[in-house]
């Protein structure tokens, strides 16, 4: 069997405080952590509507329903990968301990959720939506990168330099995980990284844009793109021509967020990113957000 170049050979687990954990799982929980103070600060600093600012507490409302979305998503996402199994095994559907969660349709179903508690409470959702934007493109990416320490995601064998190996006992997170195989799950994780810098280039550089939305669905389909491509490495088999089952949905969740996109750009009647023209709010849209006016848009023009 040829050796990896790189290869792993440590142990997974921790004892915190008597319970056993996973270094993968606290560096998740770590990313989650870094990604929910991030947009706490994003929504504190908010300034897209003085009269209207962000509350915090509404945050934490919305990301209680956030999470039983993702999961139902999840699960019903990881149904459809493993679609003849559970044919077989109805009964395992809903047993948490078989299996796991699809991450394209937990974040699917966690945005849906999201979205339709922050109407129900009336809140300013295109706004919430920028400020979630660079959080969760961070954390998804921060949480492919995690996967790494307990092996899990590991890709197709290969022999190539970078491919991985993990060594000793375990438990990993993938199956014959001593095989050299393709790093999947790292190239999510620099997929991820490359979406994360096109968004920031996006905000900072072509700035401002307008905070109804477009920027979080842009940054989910690019997002999506990068997983679809990485799922090429992966152990998946094909279900719907070359793509696998995953892909397919992330595959729908790029055209979707693209065409969502796409749509609040067409809706505010403006240029594809930034505004452009009078400062003012375009007639009949209602997205929260105080527009300035024609003068106060000519001085920060020309500022």
């Amino acid at each position: 069997m040829p050796l990896a170049v790189i290869t792993f050979e440590f142990d997974p687990l921790v004892e915190l405080a008597g319970l056993t954990v996973r270094w993968e799982t606290l560096a998740i929980a770590g990313a989650v952590l870094v990604g929910l103070l991030l947009g706490a600060l994003l929504a504190h600093r908010d300034r897209s509507a003085p009269d209207d600012m962000l509350r915090l507490d509404d945050m934490l409302f919305v990301l209680v329903a956030v999470v039983p979305g993702a999961v139902v998503g999840g699960r019903i996402g990881y149904v459809l990968v493993h679609l003849d199994y559970f044919r077989a095994n109805t009964e395992r559907i809903l047993d948490p301990a078989a299996g796991g969660l699809e991450l394209g349709l937990a974040v699917a179903g966690g945005l849906l959720a999201g979205v339709l508690v922050g109407r129900l409470l009336g809140l300013p959702v295109g706004r919430w939506l920028h400020v979630a934007a660079v959080p969760l493109i961070l954390v998804l990416g921060l949480g492919k990168a995690a996967n790494i320490l307990g092996g899990t995601g590991q890709g197709e064998p290969a022999i190539k330099d970078w491919a991985t190996a993990y060594l000793g006992a375990g438990p990993w997170g993938s199956l014959a995980p001593e095989i050299p195989s393709h790093p999947a799950q790292a190239y999510e994780a620099g997929m991820t990284a490359l979406a994360l810098l096109t968004l920031l280039a996006v905000a900072f550089v072509l700035a401002p844009v307008r905070p109804d939305g477009r920027l979080f669905f842009g940054a989910l389909a690019l997002w999506a793109v990068g997983r679809l491509v990485a799922g090429f490495w992966w152990r998946d088999p094909a279900s719907i021509g070359p793509l696998s089952t995953a892909q397919v949905i992330a595959l729908g969740i790029a055209v979707g967020s693209a065409v969502v996109a796409a749509g609040l750009v067409w809706r505010s009647g403006r240029g594809p990113w930034r505004s452009a023209g009078s400062g003012s709010r375009p007639e009949g849209l209602d997205d929260g957000v105080e527009w300035p006016d024609e003068e106060a848009t000519r001085s920060w023009r020309s500022s």
